[in-house]
């Protein structure tokens, strides 16, 4: 399936290259507006990708397989990222996680049946202080135990 920006995402690469002294240093901001049009990284999007930065589709991969932030795979709408990393763990993380998991009744990289949720147990997300987390997207909830993570699960399911 062939992948093409659309007009309007053309322009926002275009003011993203502009803040950088060469066009491929804007590919971590450029694959983010992919992901965003197209829900994940596939190998067409790469090439696209590579294309309008005038690079290597081997260099965008290096950078796509590098960074976690980067959907290698269809995501759901709510892609849940679990941090079980030490301080997220020794404040309750694995329980929160096998929470989610039972609760959603998928497992790490999955999504569910309606493409709803995705799930993924990630390490550190820096917000050791705070811990245990998830981030739903790009949105990071803290200071979390069982109940608060059904009361986001609800909130997203309306």
């Amino acid at each position: 399936m062939e992948f093409k920006f659309t007009e309007e995402n053309l322009k926002k690469i275009e003011e993203a290259v502009k803040k950088y002294p060469v066009k491929k240093a804007a590919v971590m901001p450029v694959l983010y507006i992919a992901q965003e049009q197209n829900g994940w990284i596939s190998q067409e999007v790469i090439k696209e990708v590579a294309s309008v930065l005038e690079m290597h589709a081997e260099d965008v991969l290096g950078v796509v397989t590098f960074y976690t932030m980067y959907h290698k795979k269809p995501a759901g709408k709510y892609h849940l990222q679990v941090c079980t990393n030490v301080s997220c763990m020794l404040r309750g993380a694995n329980k929160i996680y096998d929470h989610v998991k039972d609760k959603l009744k998928i497992s790490n990289g999955e999504v569910t049946d309606d493409n709803l949720f995705s799930l993924e147990e990630v390490e550190c997300m820096g917000s050791c202080g705070t811990a245990p987390m998830i981030a739903v997207n790009e949105d990071f909830f803290e200071n979390l135990d069982i109940q608060k993570v059904d009361q986001i699960l609800e909130s997203l399911n309306k």
